[in-house]
């Protein structure tokens, strides 16, 4: 299936981006990047085995659909109807049956995908044409991928002791400090359109979101990786508003750098974007940058509402800043 976008982005002044993640930080860099990207492609992590998606995958050999969903209702148009179509595949079932807690969304891109011969990258542009996106939203790998993660500080009589833990939401959650994130299966496929995605770009975005659990995946899928390093695109890391209970519990956002740093050693970063309260009084992470050689843009980037949610206004004033120089 051929993909071509029904609604380009019109005064966009910046060219094509490839924005990786997953969950709500995927969703919130999406609904900046389509005020001011010409072409928008999300390559969107498929470890996610909590609530819906996690029944499905359990009863279907699909890939978990719940960030995948996401993604594609950050990039509806912006008509009331497609609009009115983005918040149909949100909407949850309530009850006690059998639906209680899948979303619209899930089951449709579910059964898309058993309708197209269990091909998800037509299933995902499908339903990217019902909702009318102002991009594309690919899977980093055509199978479903369990993550697991090095824990240390789980047991308080022994601090140094690490644990393995696996599963998305227990990675998500777990107590102790995250040393480091795999992939289960090891060297998983990537998606061809992802990797030819990423070559083709002007920008790369990792992050904000899940550090271990949503940014750092896209790093452990090999040829993901490699095409990562080998394309001409400048590379940027948006760094999160604050830390995420369990997964990053008191990480600086130093720490979050030098976390992905440690997790792709020798790639070339251009670029990072942190947020103004969130470095408030963070010592090194200018000099991390400058060590790394690339520029740090700060900005106030948190909602009015919530100092835990990009404003998109604001972080797309900061992309535009970031991306056009």
């Amino acid at each position: 299936m051929t993909y071509a976008p029904l609604n380009p982005i019109s005064g966009a002044s910046v060219g094509k981006v490839v924005a990786l993640g997953g969950g709500h930080g995927l969703a919130a860099s999406l609904s900046a990047l389509r005020r001011i990207a010409r072409q928008i492609t999300a390559v969107v992590t498929v470890g996610d085995d909590g609530g819906s998606s996690g029944r499905i995958r359990r009863e279907l050999p699909v890939l978990p659909p719940g960030d995948l969903r996401m993604a594609l209702a950050a990039l509806a148009a912006d008509d009331d109807w497609h609009r009115l179509i983005a918040d149909m595949l949100q909407h949850r079932f309530g009850g006690q049956g059998a639906l209680a807690g899948h979303s619209v969304g899930n089951l449709l891109i579910t059964g898309a995908t058993e309708v197209m011969g269990s091909n998800p990258v037509a299933a995902l542009d499908a339903v990217g044409r019902i909702i009318g996106a102002v991009g594309r939203v690919l899977p980093m790998s055509l199978a479903p991928l369990e993550i697991a993660a090095q824990v240390s500080g789980i047991d308080a009589g022994h601090p140094s002791d690490i644990h393995r833990i696996r599963g998305q939401v227990a990675v998500a959650t777990t107590p102790g400090h995250v040393e480091s994130v795999e992939l289960v299966p090891p060297n998983p496929p990537a998606c061809p359109q992802a990797c030819a995605a990423i070559v083709d770009a002007d920008q790369i975005i990792f992050g904000p979101g899940s550090w271990f659990s949503s940014v750092l995946p896209h790093l452990l899928v090999p040829d993901l990786r490699r095409a990562i390093e080998t394309s001409p695109a400048r590379r940027y890391v948006t760094l999160n508003l604050a830390p995420q209970p369990g997964e990053t519990d008191n990480f600086t956002p130093l720490e979050l750098l030098n976390v992905f740093t440690d997790h792709a050693p020798g790639m070339r970063i251009d670029g990072v974007i942190a947020d103004e309260a969130a470095v408030l009084g963070s010592c090194g992470l200018q000099a991390a940058c400058d060590r790394l050689g690339a520029r740090l843009v700060v900005a106030d980037l948190a909602s009015n509402q919530s100092r835990t949610t990009h404003d998109a206004e604001k972080y797309a004033r900061a992309l535009r800043n970031a991306l056009s120089d």
